[in-house]
């Protein structure tokens, strides 16, 4: 029977996992992955896999700090942070290649990319992870069903987004659509990549 305060805590979790999911980089990002898709259940399925990478990585690091009682070191944070940014100008240069390609995609490949994606994602965002846990749980296991449930929280918010974004596939039998899809949100991507390297540059300039 899980306890009322440990219950809020986790519905708490949940909550802002979905949030989480949806900010600005992790939803362009996704999105010059899923638009190449052409499928509803490979669109969705896109989300999964970043949920599921992301996941992976703040379970791994985040116990692992609130166990050990270490902070991730801001330097370091930040420098993941920048490392996010060039991931999505890479994102965006090779989603603009394959839109060019007649909308060349390669689905062998899209979960893979997917969790890796949302393993960068999860590294980038430990530090911030850890300092949440550790403002909520009072104990080790508590921490690992805190970062499980929001975990699972990022899995439901990027599917939805993932979803949302397939449905024109279904609704038009036209490349048109899909081929814009892909090249906007390739060009979102290395646009909001060069502005992330910026912003969290600088900050390391500074720092």
């Amino acid at each position: 029977m899980i306890q009322g305060g440990l219950l809020s805590i986790l519905l708490l979790g949940f909550t802002l996992g979905i949030k989480h999911a949806t900010e600005p980089d992790h939803i362009i990002a996704v999105s010059t992955i899923a638009s190449r898709t052409k499928k509803l259940y490979r669109s969705s399925l896109t989300g999964v896999f970043w949920g599921l990478g992301h996941t992976a990585t703040l379970l791994i690091i985040g116990v692992t700090a609130i166990a050990l009682g270490r902070q991730i070191p801001e330097n370091l944070a930040a420098l993941l942070e920048c490392f996010v940014g060039v991931m999505l100008v890479y994102l965006g240069v090779n989603g603009m290649r394959g839109s060019w390609r007649a909308g060349e995609a390669d689905y062998e490949h899209t979960h893979k990319k997917s969790f890796t994606i949302g393993v960068i994602h999860g590294l980038a965002g430990s530090a911030a992870m850890v300092l949440l846990t550790a403002t909520q749980a009072d104990s080790s296991s508590e921490a690992f069903q805190f970062i499980l449930i929001f975990g699972a929280g990022t899995v439901v918010g990027m599917l939805l987004f993932t979803t949302l974004l397939g449905l024109p596939f279904l609704v038009t039998s036209h490349k048109t659509i899909p081929l814009f899809l892909m090249r906007i949100t390739s060009l979102i991507s290395v646009l909001y990549g060069l502005y992330y390297i910026i912003e969290t540059g600088s900050g390391l300039i500074t720092g």
